[in-house]
């Protein structure tokens, strides 16, 4: 609640101080360099006060200027209407604009008194990947401190009143009045006493909030004190029912360490007697695997007799094959004699020749020999039949040995790797135990703090879920009672003496809420005098530049009793024709440009920008009342000093005066070239 000793402004204040309200500094642009900005690849493009024409066919790049002006001061309708990378220079990787700002001292005075320099350059850059960002003499800036700046100007590039780009003239038509009206409070430095008028009401509808509520508190003070009593009883059961809790909730901590703690023990002593299984089944396994190695290695020795056995039988049956190979050759030859000797003692009683007799010895001594052969045969025969009778019951023998050796190395491998899979389930079960130790230890060593500050243990054969189910249950009898405030005895032995107090408060505030209605009316009052003077002074402008293109007109401002509901309209009539609102319905483009830009040509001279710019605002005009509009604009920056326009249009005026500075604008090769008309 504000006193009304306190109140921030005079009820006095009058209509010539509201209009009065100028920036603190007023500066103009001397220059703009454009590089590798749209089709520019570099320009420097001078500025002066007063009037600056830049004009050139359509596609030289007279509206990029504009543009590049409004990316310098961050306007909001560049940033929405396209991307910034698309303004870079094709090819190019950055671009930047600069205006170069007049900072000389006027009455010892610099319009930008940080820079000691006569100029000042504000900059900004653009980079193909997205990014951009503001300097100010070299110095990067943030863009609050550019919109703070031009604030300081009394420039704000949104305002259409103060920069104009191509189409924004039907744009300015098309707006509601009530926007109109705060373009036109804003323009011409109004729109700070509209925002004291809003907070004045802002804080009168607090002021009435706040009587309303304590009207209400005093209207209900005389049952408070016996609802203040209840709730002071409940007071005292919720504090009992919180010392119970505290009891409980330690009571769960210690319980709960003492089930941890039981937890850990069991699991330690499964631990110490799987740990003791394990080891017995290692030994196990030891004994077992050295049987098993010990039983191969008599199934390895086996086998060699066997194989010696083996060997020794087929030696044995070879040499029989070779005595009865040798039987059978001795009768076969035995035979063949047979045959031949009758020839032979045929040859022997026909001839005495000396080789026949030879032969009848060898006949005869071969058959001496084959004999004792024979005879040597059959007895060796029967000593490898004993041989090999011999050998039989050994080789039998030696193979049920290895079948029995062979049932005892795989029996023993089986008991190894039962025990390898009995060892490894007692493994995991021992590392599974000792998982589970640890996260005992670890919740243990987490709850060390909370028992410490519980204090001394608390013996108690509950489970943790009992007591936690009682401290449930009082919990919630607690939160039944969470609308009992801590503070309920205080405010129960000091609430009688508040009906008084309030008291005295309600009439305070009522004279306060008296003392701002009296002001808000005044705040109201001075601003629709200022308002009704501002049309009083533009009107008759507003309809001299109407008469100069044959039409007629007038601005009306349309009250209200409430300040956002407030409207500025425009009527205008051409050729004779009774003057009607102007909208983009009833009039034709022609028609609302001539009525507009008589609109904004009547708010010059009130207007606190330092700087204005259009582009292209007579589009939609015949050449009458474009040279008619051109003149109007040289009379007004006559009148009007230290203020800088730039008017960019294609067409070709004959219309000219000596103090206007003219730029012209070419497309050579591709690139925008600028050139100035001394």
């Amino acid at each position: 609640m504000r006193p009304a000793s306190l109140r921030s402004e005079s009820l006095s204040r009058s209509t010539e101080e509201v209009s009065q309200e100028r920036p603190s500094h007023s500066t103009t642009v001397k220059e703009i360099i454009l590089e590798n900005f749209m089709s520019y690849e570099y320009a420097r493009i001078p500025l002066r006060e007063g009037l600056n024409l830049i004009i050139g066919p359509n596609g030289a790049g007279k509206s990029s200027v504009l543009l590049a002006i409004s990316v310098a001061f961050g306007q909001a309708y560049t940033e929405r209407s396209r991307k910034l990378s698309d303004l870079i220079r094709r090819g190019k990787d950055i671009a930047r604009v600069s205006l170069i700002f007049d900072n000389s001292a006027k009455s010892g005075k610099r319009p930008i008194p940080y820079s000691k320099s006569d100029t000042f350059m504000l900059s900004r850059y653009l980079r193909r990947d997205g990014s951009y960002w503001f300097e100010a003499d070299y110095k990067e800036i943030d863009k609050s401190e550019v919109v703070r700046l031009l604030r300081e100007f009394g420039i704000n590039p949104d305002n259409l009143l103060i920069i104009m780009h191509q189409g924004m003239i039907e744009e300015l038509g098309a707006v509601s009045p009530q926007e109109r009206l705060r373009m036109v409070e804003e323009a011409v430095g109004f729109s700070e006493y509209r925002q004291r008028i809003l907070l004045a009401e802002q804080e009168l509808g607090g002021l009435i909030g706040e009587e309303s509520s304590l009207l209400q508190l005093i209207d209900n003070a005389n049952q408070a004190l016996e609802y203040w009593k209840q709730i002071y009883d409940r007071y005292q059961e919720k504090r009992k029912l919180i010392e119970h809790r505290d009891l409980l909730t330690k009571e769960l901590l210690w319980s709960s360490e003492a089930r941890l703690t039981k937890s850990l023990q069991s699991a330690e002593e499964k631990i110490l007697s799987k740990t003791r299984a394990l080891e017995d089944l290692k030994s196990q396994q030891a004994e077992v695997s050295a049987d098993a190695e010990q039983t191969h290695q008599t199934l390895l020795d086996k086998q060699v007799e066997l194989r010696k056995l083996y060997y020794a039988l087929v030696r044995t049956e070879s040499e029989k094959a070779k005595d009865e190979s040798a039987t059978n050759a001795y009768h076969s030859v035995k035979e063949d004699l047979a045959g031949l000797s009758i020839t032979i003692d045929e040859l022997l009683a026909r001839s005495s020749d000396k080789s026949v007799k030879r032969l009848k010895e060898l006949a005869t001594y071969i058959e001496g020999k084959g004999a004792a052969a024979e005879e040597d045969a059959r007895r060796r025969k029967g000593e490898l039949d004993r041989e090999v009778s011999a050998l039989q019951p050994d080789i039998t023998k030696t193979e049920e040995l290895i079948k029995r050796t062979t049932d005892s190395y795989v029996s023993f491998k089986v008991k190894a790797e039962v025990l390898s899979y009995r060892i490894r389930v007692t493994e995991s079960d021992l590392r599974e135990l000792e998982r589970g130790a640890r996260e005992y230890r670890s919740e243990l060593e987490k709850m060390a703090p909370e028992l410490e500050r519980a204090g001394p243990k608390i013996e108690t054969l509950r489970q943790p879920y009992e007591v936690s189910e009682e401290l449930k249950l009082v919990s919630a009898h607690i939160q039944k009672m969470q609308d009992v405030p801590d503070d309920a005895e205080k405010i129960y032995n000091d609430y009688s003496g508040n009906i008084e107090e309030l008291k005295v408060k309600l009439a305070k505030l009522q004279e306060n809420k008296k003392s701002m209605l009296t002001e808000l009316d005044a705040r109201k009052d001075v601003w629709k005098k200022a308002m009704e003077d501002l049309i009083e002074s533009v009107d008759p402008a507003y309809q001299a530049v109407l008469a100069a293109a044959d039409a007629s007109g007038f601005v009306k401002f349309e009250q209200a009793d409430v300040i956002e509901d407030a409207g500025l309209d425009l009527y205008v009539g051409f050729r004779g024709g009774a003057p009607t609102t102007l909208d983009p319905f009833t009039q034709s483009g022609g028609e609302r440009s001539v009525a507009l830009m008589a609109f904004i040509l009547s708010l010059q001279a009130r207007i606190v920008s330092p700087l204005r710019a259009m582009d292209e605002f007579d589009i939609h005009m015949d050449p009458k009342n474009r040279e008619a509009m051109f003149k109007m604009i040289l009379s007004q920056i006559k009148q009007r000093e230290a203020s800088q326009y730039i008017v960019i249009t294609p067409s070709i005026l004959t219309v000219f005066d000596r103090s206007a500075h003219v730029i012209t604008v070419q497309a050579v090769h591709g690139s925008s070239e600028v050139k100035e008309l001394k």
